[in-house]
């Protein structure tokens, strides 16, 4: 299983960005994509996280400014309204099998 990102940048506070990421090899029709950020010097927090069954979540912190939503293998992140503490490397996320893959990461910068 691979995990492709892309679409982090730099943006000023208030802007948005949209991240996307798409899963390849052998993905299962039950399992949980999603987005995990570590900003410097803090651990890596859950973002959002849409399952291929169920509902969605999101941490408190981007609740109604974040988006996520996914098309087959590949999730997607609408992030509005952005404040400088979003800044982070953003990762995807893919769990199945009981087993977590996490793609390479990208760099999310928001300026005050």
């Amino acid at each position: 299983v691979q995990l492709q990102a892309s679409g982090g940048g730099l943006v000023q506070a208030g802007g948005s960005l949209r991240l996307s990421c798409a899963a390849s090899g052998i993905i299962s029709s039950i399992n949980s994509m999603g987005w995990y950020r570590q900003a410097p010097g803090k651990q890596r927090e859950r973002v959002a996280l849409i399952p291929s069954v169920g509902n969605t979540n999101y941490a408190d912190s981007v609740k109604g400014r974040f988006t996520i939503s996914r098309d087959k293998n590949t999730v997607y992140l609408q992030m509005n309204s952005l404040k400088p503490e979003d800044t982070a490397v953003y990762y995807c996320y893919l769990r199945q099998f009981l087993t977590d893959y996490w793609g390479q990461g990208t760099q999310v910068t928001v300026s005050s």
